[in-house]
This record gives C-alpha cells, structure tokens and sequence, in this order.
C-alpha cells in the first residue's frame, strides 16, 4: 500500500516538473484568460448586473419626474 502511493507521487511530481517546463511556452492565447473586475454603482457601490442601470439611479430618475 505505502508503496503504491508512494509511486504514484513520484509520478505527480515528475507530471508537475514537465508542465512547469512547457507553460511558459505556450502562446498568449492559449493561457488562462483574467477575469473582468465586477462593476459598481458611482454613487451607492452596489454591484450592477450586465450594463443594467443601479436602482438608486432609478428611484432618483422617478422622483425628478414627479
């Protein structure tokens, strides 16, 4: 049993050896892409959804109109 594990340790670490040596060999492309910073509200910091207006400009909006 301890042998086994033993082994196939061995085999992650030589795994992990090899992708250390190829990643900084692959094209830009082909990495990991970064995530986008979520967008907030100016004026309350709330997250806003897609390119959807915040509520607080909203109920701002109706009140203006009143």
């Amino acid at each position: 049993m301890v042998k086994i594990v033993s082994l196939f340790l061995i085999g992650m670490l030589v795994m992990a050896m090899f992708g250390k040596l190829r990643l900084p060999k692959l094209p830009k492309i082909m990495r990991k892409r970064t995530i986008e910073t979520a967008q907030k509200c100016s004026t309350c910091g709330t997250y806003k959804i897609k390119n959807k207006p915040c509520g607080c400009t909203a109920r701002k909006a109706s009140k203006d109109g009143k």
